[in-house]
């Protein structure tokens, strides 16, 4: 892998530079969609994308399918998995950080990045293929709730103006439209997702660029947010649309916060492995492509949902932010579309990878 290769001296010695270097675990996997597919199907075919920029790594939480506890790998351009405390051991190098928690690697800041690149450049042989693992969330148990952005593009903000139930709104907010998802909602990139047609069959799919913070901050300055990625992710903000519109007056926290309503990963890219202006936001269901939307066409950038986001309010490092889903879903389409049970829902981010997600 050549990430990293030409930074120069003095460019290691940056924050953004070292995040530039980080840590991701990258999966896509191609071909149509089966209704009738497992999770364990899911991934049964795996490849590795290039990423979309040249300075970044890839980070999977994962457990070989041979059994035990889940810890981090670094995964190469090959589909190669390095089991990252092996390596460390192998080749005696002190972790500044939980080799099992992602969170831990990016509150460990410059020291833990350095030792990321310092092991996938000394890495030995590995047989082990992202193939042959059980990847998981990456972030698997957040310590905040999910932050997310609403309406963050124009068309997405039009074709539901008609549908709404909250007929309030009108006109484009000047500022990001914040809201939140429980941590309950946090799903694997290949797991099932819980469906209770006793409680609402208006299942709706909402595909996301998720970003995870690396740097404790407040009233962080847009012109330095960058600094405060860590880096990326596919998500899914996936909605029961008849609780988020109706059934609570309106508010959406409780028809966005539905258990397993949240897959992510595969893995986490680092900033400096994704160039955000060729990444494209894509949602297909069985097959069938719903939503393809880029990352030019948000209204509220990252900086400026950083920025805005930390104003009065504190940002930890491993805090996940859903920066808006480009148009397309379902329920503001004519006649309204929802996921069923046995559908097969896939999210991909452009030059970061893909999820697959049964709802069971």
């Amino acid at each position: 892998m050549s990430q990293g290769d030409s930074m120069t001296d003095k460019n290691k010695k940056t924050r953004r530079d070292a995040l530039k270097m980080g840590a991701v675990a990258a999966v896509a996997i191609g071909g149509l969609l089966n209704s009738k597919i497992s999770a364990a199907q899911a991934q049964s075919t795996v490849s590795v994308p290039s990423l979309s920029a040249k300075m970044g790594y890839r980070i999977a939480n994962y457990t070989p399918n041979s059994g035990g506890s889940s810890r981090l790998g670094i995964v190469g351009d090959d589909g190669k998995v390095f089991d990252i405390s092996a390596e460390a051991k192998t080749q005696k190098i002190k972790l500044d950080f939980d080799p099992t928690s992602i969170i831990s690697l990016a509150n460990s800041g410059n020291a833990g990045l350095s030792q990321i690149d310092k092991i996938f450049k000394g890495r030995g042989k590995s047989d082990l293929t992202v193939s042959q693992v059980k990847l998981l969330s990456p972030i698997p148990k957040p310590q905040s709730n999910i932050y997310c952005v609403g309406w963050n593009y124009l068309e997405h903000f039009e074709e539901g103006r008609q549908v709404r139930s909250d007929k309030a709104i009108q006109e484009y907010p000047k500022f990001p439209v914040f809201f939140t998802k429980g941590t309950q909602t946090m799903n694997g990139p290949f797991d099932s997702i819980p469906y209770d047609a006793s409680y609402s069959t208006a299942v709706d799919w909402e595909a996301e660029l998720a970003v995870v913070i690396g740097k404790k901050g407040k009233n962080i300055p847009e012109s330095q947010a960058m600094d405060y990625v860590f880096g990326y992710a596919a998500y899914n903000d996936t909605t029961v649309r008849d609780v988020q519109q109706k059934r609570h007056s309106g508010q959406w926290f409780k028809g966005k916060s539905i258990d397993g309503h949240g897959p992510i990963g595969p893995w986490i890219v680092t900033a400096g492995g994704v160039n955000l202006d060729d990444t494209r936001i894509i949602c297909r269901v069985n097959g069938a492509e719903k939503q393809n939307g880029s990352y030019k066409q948000m209204y509220f950038k990252i900086p400026v949902i950083i920025s805005e986001l930390s104003r009065g309010l504190t940002l930890l490092p491993g805090d996940i932010i859903a920066t808006g889903t480009p148009p397309g879903v379902g329920y503001s389409r004519t006649p309204p579309e929802f996921l069923k049970p046995g559908d097969v829902m896939e999210t991909e981010i452009t030059g970061v990878g893909i999820i697959r997600n049964k709802i069971a």
